[in-house]
């Protein structure tokens, strides 16, 4: 009997390998239905061969193809983006004269500039948030159309929407543009969007900002609605929570609150910083001196202000340029505010011959460096423009970079489990478009860095083209205690700087050799990384590193004289101490010194003072009962001390039980203490 069942045109493989043939083109739409209802139900969009389409887009060939739901990351972006559509459908009915501009996807989000005769109001951002949900309520589909170019010039000129018009000046090549209905709203865009509103309903606006045309502030000035989106109710809600706690830990708040550091518009993007803040800027440089110590590193400075050759050399003068402080002499030489530690370091290596046997130096910095970022993106510490880098630079031989790079990464994570951070994400930057050096060069720097990482089992990303003009680059992304990734640490390879500066050093045959160059920093920009912890920590820093780690409260002013001897004895111990002999009463200074986040409040009166005792008290409330001092001191010290001193404190321990003689044990104990801490 002869088969009659149709030959198919073509076949669709999908993700799980399985395929289907259709004898007539279809959509992706259809796809989804021919699998399951459920599927089709939550449809959003496709990925043909890898290339992002419409729902409609229509597929006669054979192909891979992935089903978009709300589910996928690019689900997501495409409900934002749809909703930001949204926005121009409901703002073009509320207020007919408003030009749109451009409505992209951001981080968990997404936002539209527009032009518009007056500034909007909170009050005008509820009205288009309830418009838009009513529109949504509607379900309708949304419609995508090619349309000729010309015909889409016809439509935005009949709509007065002059952006829209310039935008398609932008693409004189498009012969078809991607216009997208909304009812009788229509936008201009690549897409893909969603197929109907129904799948908008988990959306909220947020606030306003103003903006520029195409970001640049000598052009016209725009206003820019934000808003977020999410997949359903249960993850906007999740998110709305997220970002009620982020606004309660804005360091900028805490900072104001804790008394740690202000700004002046005298000196935009530079840092006041008052003696609790310094306090705790001071502790990070402590900490970081003594991990650097123990590593190998020795301590370098070099000028902040440098001459323009300097900067060419390094190629900062043709790559950075905009972002440098500059300025000119009377004899027309052409100084620079260094932005980066790195050519500095290559004239302190350059000093003197070096011969094979003192590599690899290390070489670690707290550098002040300048650069100018455009003032509407200052941020609080997390974006200035006068901070301090724990930057360092190792020196060594090709032989010697794959070991650098491991030791470099594994006391970046380290120091980073003594901050509190556990959730460490690493991407690798590989080489950029415009760099220097040749392919053989990259392909040996980016080599070392994979190696090092999958030689410690460790997993990363890689972010194609994203590596500084000079070499590539790790960067450290901490996840916080809400959810937030901080992009702080960074490690760069780089042979191209030792080349333009004519580095070298003589080997074990008597040859000049050029040194592998690594550029380390750790925290990043000191300023940023304390912004970060007083936002993991919400003002609760760990108690070795608060800008007050006690406070000793008097219950009357019969026990101020007291108060003040406990406090002179504790400081005594190095500890960071202050007293509260207030004329108020007791409950009134412990919620007080409680709200300032102190660790550890002491309380003394009658009792304490005849008993030569404190009463002990935490800042989460809780009543750790009375001590005599040297009890409450130990408790204290104890308490308080770094992680590093810890860890340290057990590696020396280790130390005398290899070396148990008498001078060993006094020698040791010693340098202990010459460290700061003695071995209990």
């Amino acid at each position: 009997m002869p088969d009659n069942t149709p030959n198919p045109a073509f076949t669709v493989t999908l993700p799980d390998g399985s395929q289907r043939a259709f004898d007539r083109p279809v959509t992706v739409q259809e796809i989804a239905a021919s699998i399951g209802a459920g599927l089709a139900r939550s449809t959003l969009a496709g990925k043909v061969d890898g290339r992002l389409v419409d729902a409609c887009e229509i597929i006669d060939h054979d192909a891979h193809v992935q089903v978009i739901t709300p589910r996928d990351e690019e689900g997501l972006e495409i409900i934002r983006h749809s909703c930001a559509h949204l926005v121009g459908h409901a703002l073009k009915q509320l207020y007919p004269n408003a030009k749109m501009v451009i409505g992209p996807v951001i981080n968990e989000g997404f936002y539209y500039d527009v032009a518009y005769e007056r500034p909007f109001t909170p009050a005008d951002l509820n009205a288009i948030e309830a418009r838009m949900r009513e529109l949504i309520a509607k379900e309708y589909d949304v419609i995508k159309r090619m349309t000729p170019r010309a015909e889409a010039i016809g439509i935005f000129a009949q709509r007065s929407e002059d952006y829209k018009l310039r935008l398609i000046d932008d693409l004189p090549d498009a012969q078809y543009l991607g216009l997208y209905f909304h009812e009788e709203y229509v936008d201009m865009c690549r897409g893909p969007h969603v197929p109907n509103t129904r799948f908008l309903k988990a959306f909220k606006l947020t606030k306003l900002a103003g903006a520029y045309w195409r970001g640049d502030a000598s052009n016209e000035q725009l206003q820019r609605i934000y808003g977020t989106a999410w997949a359903d109710a249960k993850q906007l809600a999740q998110y709305l929570l997220r970002i009620d706690e982020a606004e309660k830990r804005d360091h900028r708040k805490l900072g104001r609150e804790l008394d740690l550091f202000h700004f002046e518009e005298d000196a935009p993007g530079s840092v006041f910083w008052h003696p609790r803040g310094w306090a705790v800027f001071q502790s990070l440089i402590s900490y970081m001196r003594r991990r650097q110590n123990n590593a190998g590193y020795v301590e370098v400075n070099t000028p902040d202000v440098m001459d323009r050759s300097l900067w060419e050399i390094s190629g900062h003068w043709h790559n950075y340029r905009d972002h440098m402080f500059t300025s000119e002499t009377e004899d027309g030489r052409a100084l620079a505010l260094k932005p980066m530690n790195c050519p500095g370091g290559t004239l302190l290596y350059r000093h003197g011959l070096k011969s094979y046997r003192e590599l690899p130096i290390r070489m670690g910095e707290f550098g002040k460096v300048h650069r100018y970022e455009p003032s509407g993106s200052l941020h609080g510490l997390l974006r200035v423009r006068h901070f301090t880098q724990d930057d360092a630079h190792i020196f060594c031989t090709p032989e010697q970079m794959n070991d650098e790079c491991r030791a470099v990464v594994d006391l970046v994570l380290d120091i980073y489990r003594q901050f509190g951070f556990e959730d460490v994400r690493i991407k690798l930057s590989t080489r950029p478009a415009n760099r220097m050096g040749s392919d053989t060069t990259w392909d040996l720097l980016e080599g070392a860095l994979v190696h090092a990482l999958e030689a410690m089992s460790l997993d990363y990303q890689v972010n194609p083209g994203e590596g500084a003009f000079y070499g590539p680059k790790l960067e450290f992304v901490l996840r916080d205690a809400i959810g937030r990734d901080w992009q702080c640490g960074t490690l760069q390879v780089d042979m191209n700087l030792p080349e333009r500066f004519g580095l070298d050093y003589v080997d074990e045959e008597g040859l000049r050799k050029r040194p592998v160059m690594l550029h380390r920093a750790l925290f990043g920009s000191l300023e940023r990384f304390t912004g970060i912890l007083l936002e993991h920590h919400a003002g609760k820093l760990p108690a070795w590193l608060s800008p007050v780690q006690a406070v000793v409260c008097s219950i009357s002013q019969q026990h101020a004289a007291y108060a003040d001897d406990i406090t002179t004895v504790l400081r005594g111990h190095g500890l960071r101490v202050e007293v509260d002999t207030r004329s108020e009463k007791i409950g009134y200074k412990i919620r007080a010194q409680t709200l300032q986040r102190i660790p550890f409040i002491l309380v003394v009166g009658a009792q304490e003072q005849a008993e030569g005792s404190v009463a002990v008290r935490d800042r989460d409330g809780n009543n750790l009962g009375v001590m005599d001092l040297k009890q409450a001191i130990n408790w204290i010290r104890q308490s308080t001390e770094s992680p590093d001193i810890s860890q340290s404190r057990q590696a020396l321990k280790a130390v005398l039980e290899r070396m148990a003689t008498p001078w060993g044990l006094e020698y040791l104990e010693a340098s202990a203490q010459r460290m700061g801490y003695g071995m209990g």
